[in-house]
């Protein structure tokens, strides 16, 4: 096969990401380094759904909406409940 024969692969964007814990870790450092609190801007975008609570740096605003906040939310809670809440 030639080497103008083969099918090149091009990739746009950050690539998929769909760990809740991984798309709060990848969001929250972005957010930071672009000096925004992370927590409050965080939270903006899971009670509202606007994804411009989200800094687009680092791809980060494609990378939290991979995740529907649904899912985000039930993570936070489970989270919270397993590290934080007695038996």
């Amino acid at each position: 096969m030639g080497e103008h024969e083969r099918t090149g692969v091009f990739r746009l964007g950050p690539p998929p990401v769909r760990d809740p814990q991984e798309i709060f870790r990848y969001t929250y450092q972005a957010l930071a380094e672009k000096g925004y609190s992370p927590v409050d801007q965080i939270v903006g975008y899971l009670l509202s759904g606007d994804p411009t609570y989200i800094t687009s740096h680092q791809d980060a605003r494609t990378v939290i909406r991979q995740v529907d906040r649904i899912v985000l939310l039930e993570e936070l809670v489970r989270t919270y409940v397993e590290t934080k809440l007695p038996p």
